[in-house]
């Protein structure tokens, strides 16, 4: 069993190979942390595999779980389940210079550690979206209101916009009918 945590002179004994990645963590306390609209976390596997080389390590990472996100309108909780797929590189040198491809994510190791932990964490945070509603909340056609307030869709708006530029002012009624009599 491999941990999600190497030094670099660990890594380094795997120049040339391959390592296979198959872990669960539990990462929810410093997910939480992170962000505290998070209510809970599942234990998250991460699955993929290391290539080694002597300047670089690339991790070709596949992360699964599940968030316990508050539901936008009613604040319930939702399941949001995750599935990511990312690749990472972490240069084993600190001297050593590298042709950065733009869709290719470069990390230095910390003290000559690889740490994969807050990379996993950064991409969990990364897939939590603006608005997560739960399936009540998705199916039910009225919309929370209060003492003066509503929600409304953007379909309302649009549809409020038409029928207000379709008015008439009414101190512009009477040129209206005057056009109309002309006809």
């Amino acid at each position: 069993m491999i941990s999600l945590k190497w030094s670099t002179i660990q890594l380094l004994k795997y120049r040339g190979k391959s390592i296979d990645i198959n872990e669960i963590v539990d990462i929810s306390e410093n997910l939480k942390k992170r962000d505290p609209q998070i209510r809970g976390v599942s234990q998250i596997h991460v699955a993929g595999s290391a290539d080694v080389t002597s300047e670089k390590v690339t991790f070709h990472l596949h992360v699964t779980g599940s968030l316990v996100l508050p539901c936008s309108r009613t604040l319930v909780d939702v399941d949001f389940p995750i599935d990511v797929k990312s690749t990472e590189i972490f240069l084993l040198n600190p001297h050593t210079s590298f042709d950065e491809n733009e869709d290719d994510e470069i990390h230095r190791p910390t003290d000559d550690i690889v740490d994969l932990e807050p990379v996993i964490i950064e991409l969990l945070l990364l897939e939590i979206p603006m608005q997560v509603f739960s399936e009540t909340a998705k199916d039910d056609k009225q919309l929370p209101s209060g003492n003066e307030w509503e929600v409304i869709t953007e379909e309302q708006v649009k549809q409020d916009v038409e029928n207000k530029e379709k008015q008439v002012d009414p101190r512009l009624a009477g040129l209206a009918k005057f056009f109309d009599e002309q006809s």
